[in-house]
């Protein structure tokens, strides 16, 4: 009951308006050679950051069904954080030119002649493949008059208006409009995703079990979690994920099972068959996510190519893939299946390339490039905790442990009981007048049922008669 999507459960509140403080750490991989990068050389790149967020997620648009389902809307909002960061929103960063760069590998199959133009107009735009802009403009953007051109010239390609910025969507908005379970009819449902913007699946990838919607939303799972594995569905990777249990441990008093990704998370479909519809990649370890961000070749990863294939690592000078700093997980309670510390860690990667016909393109060679990685991280603390521990993990084992006493104590006195018992009936046998019978109709002898013997003996009268 107190882990039910219910204003009357105990975790209701904190299901509504999380109280954990999540920050959101950023990190730029600012490329070092760019002009030898159009000349065909090995990109070098150096990890920038962190630049520190607080955020905060907050849910609206509460609807209860029938269908012991609920709606919800849930919002983010992320303020800059200067005391933990290294380094300022107002840096300067060098990336590659994302908008340009991306949209020149999108055109690579358009006629030659719109290429060119496009190479013209880009020239007269000062646009090169390679910006040096704040850390501030790329996060949450900047204008460009680039994105008036492209949507002249090519009317769709980019499907939005206005400022581009990696983060720009983010900030201020919300995730879709999820429906999950309550789990007041079945509390193994509880929290399970129902649909998503009204979809029971996605239509982004190839195959249909790449687009259905497992698990939950990502922030609490059902109770009597087993040590096997959990699922959610991630609007940002615009995918479901599975992440595998690998340990079991204890957070400040509270045993809880970690879960973790597992290589076949962003593995290719050669060497995951299952995940052939995501991503036809040659490498393993990254997805292709155009189809849902933008239209652009767009690549998510763990940081640092981790667990990817080591051609990505050697694809691009300053790379450290570790688990320690990049791997993601999940530590859960596993008695209410609420989250009690996490850290989910993703990477953006533009594949760039030279592209004939655009001469801005130069002669760069084909690779997938970190532009940053990102770690949204909390653990529960302080009165929130205290009050879990209290409400969920203490007082239920106190109970628990009381049973066993009570048990234990029950024992001594039924055996005390049946002990008195015995000496009582004893006691009562001796005191009782035995009447002579003849030996031929003489029951077996009992010290414990002289009431029966009594009544069965024949009297003294009806023997000499």
């Amino acid at each position: 009951q107190n882990v039910r999507i219910d204003p009357k459960s105990i975790s209701f509140s904190m299901w509504k308006d999380i109280p954990v403080p999540f920050y959101m750490s950023v990190h730029f991989f600012e490329v070092l050679n760019p002009k030898e990068v159009l000349k065909g050389a090995k990109p070098v790149v150096n990890q920038r950051g962190p630049y520190v967020y607080r955020e905060f997620r907050y849910k609206t648009n509460i609807t209860f069904h029938d269908n012991d389902t609920v709606s919800f809307l849930e919002y983010r909002n992320l303020f800059f954080q200067p005391d933990l960061s290294e380094g300022t929103e107002d840096e300067y960063v060098v990336v590659p030119n994302i908008l340009m760069m991306g949209a020149a590998v999108m055109m690579e199959k358009l006629p030659n002649f719109m290429k060119f133009l496009l190479s013209g107009v880009l020239a007269g735009l000062k646009q090169e493949a390679f910006m040096n802009r704040t850390v501030g403009e790329i996060m949450w953007g900047y204008d460009d008059p680039l994105i008036d051109v492209l949507n002249t010239f090519v009317p769709g390609l980019i499907p939005f208006k206005g400022k581009f910025g990696l983060f720009a969507q983010l900030n201020n908005s919300n995730s879709g409009l999820f429906t999950v379970n309550t789990g007041m009819k079945d509390i193994s449902r509880v929290h399970m995703v129902d649909s998503w913007n009204g979809l029971k699946k996605v239509n982004y990838w190839r195959s249909s079990g790449c687009n259905m919607i497992n698990g939950t939303a990502g922030e609490m799972w059902p109770p009597f979690m087993p040590p096997t594995s959990l699922e959610f569905y991630s609007p940002d990777a615009c995918r479901s994920m599975t992440l595998v249990y690998e340990q079991s441990g204890n957070f400040k008093g509270i045993p809880t099972y970690r879960f973790v990704a597992p290589k076949t998370l962003f593995a290719n479909g050669t060497d995951y068959p299952p995940n052939e519809g995501f991503c036809p990649c040659l490498q393993s370890g990254i997805q292709n996510v155009s189809t849902c961000r933008l239209n652009a070749p767009m690549f998510i990863s763990h940081p640092h190519f981790y667990n990817a294939d080591p051609a990505l690592v050697d694809a691009v000078e300053g790379l450290h893939p570790s688990k320690e700093k990049h791997a993601l997980f999940l530590d859960v309670h596993p008695m209410t299946g609420i989250p009690m510390n996490c850290s989910i860690k993703l990477q953006l990667n533009l594949y760039i390339k030279e592209v004939s016909g655009i001469t801005q393109t130069g002669k760069i060679k084909p690779v997938v490039l970190p532009l940053v990685w990102f770690a949204e991280s909390g653990s529960i603390e302080g009165s929130v905790l205290k009050q879990f521990y209290t409400n969920l993990v203490l007082i239920p084992s106190v109970l628990n442990y009381l049973q066993y006493i009570f048990l234990g104590l029950s024992v001594p006195l039924i055996i005390s009981a049946a002990v008195l018992m015995a000496r009582n009936q004893r006691a009562t046998a001796q005191k009782s007048p035995r009447h002579p019978t003849t030996q031929s109709n003489s029951h077996p002898s009992s010290e414990t049922t002289p009431l029966l013997r009594a009544a069965d003996a024949p009297s003294q009268d009806d023997a000499e008669a």
